[in-house]
């Protein structure tokens, strides 16, 4: 099957500036000069605007201007604004709000900042940086292990709140509460509501390493 290859170049929301999309897929549907009728690219589908690159099995365009990007079946993508990559099996971008909602096994990657999250649900705006996570949400940060139902993550200002039987493992210590916010830079960690946690004293466990080393001496 010969692979399409397109480019599509338009006044975005009527304005002076105009964005490139670039697109290619084995076939497609709709066209191409459309303003407002769907674009279906179908069979290894990728779409690049100016700072979203996506791949998947089949991608739409949909929407004035093509403001609306739905894509479906082993989507990949990486935003080259907000440094970040991402795998699911769906995902929804609006070019307009800069809004994009993955779902479906949601892996995202903000290795600017050493941040790993996986989730069910992962919903990413890009203007304010903040992505709401949702079901099975886990975060792993340096030494952090953070599980939670539900999780805010603010990349500029590197934290996390965290709610849904949320738990945070640092090394050999573990803390749990209604609620906990963490300050990615920092490590502060604040637990709110029916609080619990172990905590190794790593400085007895060094002396008794040392008194054992002695009495073999």
């Amino acid at each position: 099957m010969r692979k399409v290859f397109a480019l599509l170049f338009f006044a975005f929301c009527a304005s002076a500036f105009a964005e490139k999309i670039i697109f290619s897929a084995d076939s497609m549907t709709g066209r191409s000069g459309s303003k407002s009728d769907d674009t279906k690219l179908i069979g290894d589908a990728f779409v690049k605007t100016e700072t979203m690159e996506i791949k998947a099995e089949e991608i739409t365009l949909s929407g004035e201007n093509f403001r609306y990007i739905l894509a479906e079946g082993r989507v990949e993508g990486v935003n080259s604004e907000s440094e970040l990559t991402f795998s699911c099996g769906k995902m929804r971008y609006d070019r307009s709000t800069k809004i994009a909602f993955l779902e479906d096994s949601v892996h995202l990657i903000d290795s600017k900042n050493d941040v790993t999250a996986d989730a069910q649900i992962i919903e990413y705006n890009q203007d304010t940086e903040i992505a709401l996570m949702q079901i099975g949400v886990k975060i792993l940060q340096k030494d952090n292990t953070c599980t939670a139902a539900h999780a805010i993550y603010k990349k500029n200002e590197q934290t996390l709140d965290m709610s849904g039987n949320p738990k945070i493992v640092q090394g050999e210590d573990t803390f749990r509460a209604q609620e906990i916010s963490l300050n990615l830079e920092t490590n502060e960690i604040t637990l709110d509501g029916r609080v619990s946690g172990i905590v190794t004293d790593t400085k007895q466990e060094s002396s008794a390493e040392d008194s054992k080393t002695t009495e073999k001496k």
